[in-house]
């Protein structure tokens, strides 16, 4: 397993050649915003909901120019969801690097997507949880998009589980990837509860159920605890 996984793809603006004409980058800046119409309104009405018509109608532009810049109905979905896949990592992932590879970096991933579901990055909470939802049972390349990000997801988090182990930092855990799918189960269940009931506490269940299966893999006691005692409000 390797934690080189969930790497941003996004290209800096600053970085585009010089010779980009004024139509090339007006193209892009209306391509930043129907993006941005269009991962917020599919968190909440779902993805198989976008069509050209209803994002140029959110993002406030002609039907032509969301044809012109993304043709059909597939390839919106698909950069919808690598624009979402982009924001995940910077509100999540990103931010979890600044800690120490193991149970330190784990407890700020958990506590990272905690956040990014409460606090709604996504109006309509986790845009992927959503998103599956919508396309586990249809094939086709958009399935296959989302499909592949919460691999990465899982994998990248199983990972971290498996450098805490190996640096001895939770010496009782025998499945990592076992752990992995446990934590991704609490946390989808918490945004889903949270999202019906307009409630929190559902996250303080998923921090307990979080915090309990790391003390038993005999992790820091304190740093747990200041793990699970986090009130989100």
């Amino acid at each position: 397993m390797t934690d080189q996984l969930l790497t941003s793809t996004t290209t800096d603006a600053a970085s585009a050649p010089d010779h980009a004409d004024g139509r090339r980058l007006r193209g892009d800046a209306s391509r930043r915003v129907i993006l941005a119409a269009a991962v917020d309104l599919a968190s909440v009405e779902g993805l198989d909901q976008l069509s050209i018509g209803r994002i140029a109608q959110a993002a406030g532009l002609s039907k032509s120019n969301v044809a012109t810049l993304f043709g059909t109905k597939e390839r919106l979905q698909l950069a919808a969801v690598e624009t979402a896949r982009e924001r995940f990592i910077e509100t999540v992932v990103e931010p979890a690097r600044a800690h120490p590879r193991g149970l330190a970096r784990t407890l700020a991933l958990a506590d990272g997507w905690i956040a990014y579901s409460r606090d709604r990055v996504f109006p309509g909470g986790c845009f992927f949880a959503e998103a599956a939802a919508d396309f586990d049972a249809k094939p086709g390349e958009v399935r296959d998009a989302v499909a592949s990000t919460l691999r990465e997801w899982g994998g990248y988090l199983a990972a971290t589980l498996q450098h805490a182990c190996d640096l001895g930092e939770l010496p009782a855990l025998d499945d990592a990837k076992q752990a992995a799918f446990e934590f991704s189960a609490l946390l989808e269940l918490a945004n889903r509860d949270s999202l019906l009931t307009g409630r929190n506490s559902s996250y303080r269940r998923a921090r307990a159920g979080i915090a309990s299966r790391l003390r038993a893999a005999g992790g820091d006691p304190a740093a747990i605890d200041a793990f699970a005692a986090v009130a989100d409000g």
